[in-house]
């Protein structure tokens, strides 16, 4: 492989070449944006281990953002943006990411400061079984709607004339009987009230339920990032007002030719006429009016995503151990038993069943 590893130092050394790359990526979650503001509020002290694969001629064509994390004899290493990122892994233009992967599996041989590598969330551009050793943990679907050159005329002519009639009857209804207007955030001034709008909604779409993704230290991490996207021209934030008031909202990015379905949430009170999904039916139609290549819908398999017919890009979260101390690890809960209580206690949290 003509490929060397070098240690890239820290985030604020490696931006230049990482941006660069990161735009070739495909990838929203592998940008420097991305990864920068999650260490500011998640690294913490932790020893980043950001490593670079360059070609002979001195091109950088991958980085593997790495970080190491200890508890008790423990010493796991993860990819910095885990957690609130969708899709992580090497960072690299898709016709290197074969030689990117390779480069991944060289540096976790030579650097051998590691019991545990736990990587999530690694998305289909993976060559096949490339974590010698590893297993996967979890696979999540990721649905991807292709769009192809497609208009919204050409879309919904595609659909069964039941989907037509009900997307049409309610969206015009809604607009009749109450006033439905889209507004999407441009500018910096209603970007903070917009996200507490964002905030509101979503916490009231799951009251008495569960969802984490949008809540406690993630709405100032958010906060940020939504800043980082709007002044880079990636942030799509809409908001659906009803009779003059918010009644849902959108949040996802427009990065790589793709249209980013993020988080969402709505009024609970404007159930009955659909308002949450006429807000992602719109989002949709500006994503295929504006000529994007797909629209993600994202982590998760809701039913309501494949009304639109995409077709499933799965996520893996994948294991490997080393040495007696990871081996054992990621044992069976009797192997963990020779770990300390409060080794085991962590590794039950960091490594799900």
């Amino acid at each position: 492989m003509d490929t060397t590893l070098e240690d890239l130092g820290d985030l604020d050394s490696a931006r230049r070449e990482w941006i660069g790359v990161a735009e070739r990526s495909d990838n929203l979650f592998s940008t420097w944006e991305w990864a920068s503001t999650w260490w500011r509020h998640y690294g913490g002290q932790r020893p980043l281990c950001l490593v670079g694969c360059r070609a002979g001629g001195g091109e950088l064509r991958a980085i593997l953002p790495l970080y190491r994390v200890s508890a008790g004899p423990l010493r796991v290493l993860r990819f910095v943006g885990h957690g609130p990122a969708d899709e992580l892994g090497p960072v690299s233009a898709p016709e290197h990411r074969e030689e990117a992967f390779g480069c991944l599996v060289r540096a976790l041989d030579v650097g051998g400061r590691w019991h545990v590598f736990l990587a999530e969330r690694v998305g289909p551009g993976a060559p096949p079984a490339w974590l010698a050793g590893g297993r996967v943990l979890r696979r999540e679907a990721s649905p991807v709607l292709p769009i192809g050159g497609r208009s919204w005329d050409d879309f919904m002519a595609e659909q069964s004339g039941n989907f037509r009639r009900q997307l049409r009857y309610k969206e015009r209804r809604l607009d009749r009987e109450h006033g439905l207007r889209f507004r999407l955030t441009t500018d910096s001034k209603s970007l903070a009230s917009d996200m507490e709008t964002l905030f509101r909604l979503h916490e009231a779409r799951w009251a008495g339920g569960s969802s984490g993704a949008l809540a406690a230290t993630r709405r100032e991490f958010h906060r940020d990032f939504a800043s980082h996207c709007l002044s880079r021209g990636w942030l799509r934030l809409w908001i659906a007002e009803v009779a003059g008031r918010p009644a849902a909202a959108w949040y996802g990015f427009r990065f790589g030719g793709d249209e980013w379905y993020y988080q969402a949430g709505r009024d609970p009170a404007w159930d009955q006429q659909s308002v949450g999904f006429l807000l992602l039916a719109h989002s949709i139609r500006e994503a295929m009016n504006d000529g994007m290549r797909s629209y993600r819908f994202l982590r998760g398999g809701e039913g309501y995503k494949f009304r639109f017919e995409p077709y499933d890009a799965p996520v893996d979260t994948l294991v490997a151990g080393r040495g007696v101390v990871g081996r054992a690890a990621l044992g069976a809960a009797g192997a963990l038993t020779r770990l300390p209580p409060s080794a085991r206690r962590w590794m039950r949290r960091i490594i799900p069943a």
